[in-house]
């Protein structure tokens, strides 16, 4: 949704194909023994020369490629039915099941799509190992993940044909490879440091973690910490080591880790600082602020003396009231977005009058608890994960990414593989929060029904790209920008109508609930990553709640149905079933009448209203239904530009009808503010219609020419230009600073 959906540029559908041919030749030699091996010498100095060659290119080669591989289940067997295997015993294009490697690094790390590294195994047979979707490089050092000397285990490994002929191991899923300490048993003697670790007693062990700890190296201190907790320490000892590897948990964000070392810690002495402190930090970054709120109650009771501990409450208390009570400062959200990058809001998400159920043939939806009015929040969520791009950047490009699914023959540009890996890493790290994910919508995908083996969770990362497919958002920095360059822009508002695109994405699981409707009755709006809904209409309890996927446009029904197809679903809206059953002839008419009307406007003379008004009329009447029923996507926009036309040659009498003509051709049924007026009957909206940008536009062109007809309906008309910029834009906070800049600027 408003994401680049490139699959039928001409430019990129040459790389699906070609990636198509390459699955191809693959798949013809699976089983097979690989040929052509390159001795050890060979592949190690290939590597390192790549290596080498890398460090002296030019970075800025922004257009990056990835490829979904053919979707494969993670291993989900434990480690006692495991069968250990060498690289000699592997076969191509196979996912070894049953089975695992066990590898040492031999050179320094690469990172590209993958972080990858030269490996060798017991017998000193080499290959490639490629690790997907592992943590940034500001999270973790690639050489902390593939460092020369890293001792890792490949659960049920798959051996791939790579695009230059040579062959590797390809680790989608995050729990497929286990990474070994060096203290641990399975290590061969011969890989192993020379000390003997079973004479090390407990604060050596608490010591070497705590040094990892300081240089950042937080799942080695991991490692240590947990390695001492198995010495038998004291209760003191385990209580600290506890406390300590907990902050490390912190730190990795494995926030579910952190939480039981404290409840451990906890249990058996009374809580320290240390121990609320990082209590309520692990309990805010999962988004739990009720229960943050109560252990930092305890804490400020407990150490009063503790400002820190003050602030973090007050901190905490406003996440609470705006998760219940909806309560936000959009200019401060404002303010937070254009100084941080990414743009991730330190706010919380509130859900209001809305809950999800069934909705029969579309499966789940959002409904309405209660009556709403248009304008009304009904949703301010903030993202589960949001992958940015920074537009304003000069490398903008270096963040976007050609995603190439082979199997699905799609291909979007943007940051959805960035999204893949947040989510996944995500889940990983924290398996409490994996059902918001995996409740989602996931198509006919089957993923596998166990969430860990050995203690480890397992994370489907073919599930999670399934899940995005059809669940993400592209989004802008701020809606508002978006809306103040469409409505600058005199191409857009002649009659032209395109839904902008955007490169930045992300999973906002509770609006994914939302069903698509091309005649929609809500709209969705982004501050940085959270996302405003509101109501575009008055609705009554019980209603689903639906926006569109795709927005409607003029003469466009197969291309918005083409759209669904990733959804398996034919929008049946009043609008779709009256393209639908509109004869080919009629659609034709229109749009050459439109087409008229557009170079009418774009006339070097001064456009004729009258020929104008003419061509409108006619276009009316190629609708057999009433607009209040079917909106007129043809006619609104031309109308309003003619508006427009009248107001800037002061005829404002004209203005208003062709402004409420407009109105009425989206479905809005108005009383009390046509002319001539017998009375002073106040302007009341009867009947909400199709929500679009530019009527905040025509309700203030409405107020302005109000004002030397009707002075009476000068406020009510702006108090409805205020309520469409609130859907629009998702706030009215901005309206009078909104529209007296735009004001100002065309005087």
């Amino acid at each position: 949704m408003n994401t680049y959906d490139v699959s039928d540029s001409p430019r990129f559908i040459q790389l699906l194909l070609k990636q198509k041919q390459n699955l191809q030749d693959a798949q013809s030699r699976k089983g097979q023994r690989p040929r052509g091996i390159k001795s050890r010498e060979e592949l190690i100095l290939q590597f390192r020369f790549r290596l080498m060659k890398q460090g002296k290119a030019n970075s800025n080669i922004n257009l990056r490629s990835s490829f979904i591989p053919p979707a494969y289940s993670p291993c989900i067997s434990p480690s006692y039915d495991l069968t250990k295997v060498m690289i000699e015993d592997l076969l191509l294009e196979t996912h070894h099941r049953g089975t695992y490697l066990l590898l040492r690094s031999i050179t320094p790390p690469d990172r590209m799509t993958a972080v990858m590294a030269i490996v060798e195994d017991e017998n000193k047979d080499v290959l490639m190992l490629q690790l997907y979707h592992q943590e940034e490089e500001n999270e973790r050092a690639t050489e902390d993940i593939l460092g020369e000397g890293t001792v890792l285990i490949v659960r049920e490994p798959y051996l791939k044909l790579m695009s230059d002929g040579d062959h590797g191991i390809r680790i989608d899923h995050l729990s497929d490879v286990l990474h070994l300490p060096m203290y641990d048993e399975r290590i061969p003697s011969c890989w192993r440091p020379r000390f003997a670790e079973h004479d090390i007693p407990v604060n050596a062990w608490k010591t070497k973690g705590n040094e990892y700890f300081n240089k950042s190296k937080y799942h080695s201190a991991i490692a240590h910490y947990t390695k001492a907790l198995g010495c038998s320490p004291t209760m003191e000892e385990a209580h600290t080591l506890r406390l300590n590897r907990s902050l490390a948990f912190i730190k990795a964000k494995q926030f579910d880790a952190a939480l039981s070392d404290l409840e451990s810690a906890s249990a058996s002495l009374k809580p320290t600082e240390k121990a609320l402190s990082r209590k309520s930090l692990a309990l805010y970054s999962l988004e739990r602020y009720r229960e943050c709120c109560e252990a930092l109650k305890v804490f400020c009771l407990e150490y009063p003396s503790n400002l820190a501990a003050q602030g973090e409450l007050t901190r905490s208390v406003n996440r609470l009231a705006e998760q219940e009570y909806g309560r936000y400062r959009f200019k401060q959200l404002y303010m937070e977005a254009s100084k941080l990058r990414p743009p991730h809001l330190d706010h919380s998400t509130y859900v209001g009058p809305v809950s999800v159920r069934n909705s029969g043939s579309r499966g789940r939806g959002l409904f309405t608890t209660e009556a709403v009015k248009a304008g009304d929040l009904l949703l301010c969520e903030k993202a589960f994960a949001h992958a940015f791009v920074d537009n304003d950047k000069e490398a903008a490009d270096a963040d976007v990414t050609i995603l190439i699914n082979a199997e699905t023959d799609s291909i979007t540009m943007g940051s959805q593989a960035e999204l893949i890996r947040m989510i996944v890493q995500k889940l990983y790290r924290n398996p409490s929060l994996a059902s918001v994910i995996t409740d989602l919508h996931h198509g006919s995908y089957k993923p596998v029904d166990v969430s860990s083996v050995d203690g480890i969770p397992i994370v489907d990362t073919f599930l999670v790209e399934r899940v995005i497919s059809l669940n993400c958002f592209g989004c802008p920095l701020s809606s508002r920008e978006s809306y103040l360059r469409a409505v600058d822009d005199e191409t857009s508002q002649k009659t032209k109508a395109n839904e902008e695109k955007f490169h930045s994405c992300g999973i906002w699981p509770m609006a994914s609930y939302i069903n698509h409707c091309c005649y929609s009755n809500a709209r969705r709006t982004f501050i940085g990553d959270m996302m405003m809904v509101r109501a575009t209409r008055d609705l009554a309890p019980d209603t689903e709640i639906t926006f569109w996927y795709q927005m409607p446009v003029a003469n466009n029904y197969d291309e918005r149905q083409k759209k669904f197809r990733q959804w398996s679903f034919m929008c049946d809206c009043s609008m779709c079933k009256d393209d639908q059953t509109t004869k080919k002839s009629v659609s034709a008419k229109r749009k050459s009448l439109r087409a008229d009307i557009l170079k009418c406007f774009q006339s070097r003379k001064r456009p004729d209203a009258a020929e104008i008004e003419t061509l409108l009329t006619t276009m009316a009447d190629t609708y057999s239904r009433p607009a209040f029923d079917v909106p007129r996507l043809s006619i609104w926009d031309p109308q309003l530009v003619l508006a427009k036309m009248y107001m800037k040659h002061m005829r404002p009498a004209k203005a208003i009808d062709s402004a409420l003509r407009a109105l009425s051709s989206l479905g809005y049924v108005i009383d009390g503010g046509h002319l001539p007026r017998n009375s002073l009957t106040p302007m009341v909206i009867k009947q909400w219609g199709l929500m679009m940008d530019h009527l905040i536009e025509c309700w203030m062109l409405l107020s302005s020419a109000y004002h030397f007809v009707a002075p009476d309906l000068v406020i009510q008309a702006e108090e409805y230009a205020r309520i469409s910029y609130k859907i629009c834009v998702g706030e009215d906070e901005t309206f009078d600073e909104t529209y007296g800049k735009l004001s100002q600027g065309r005087t």
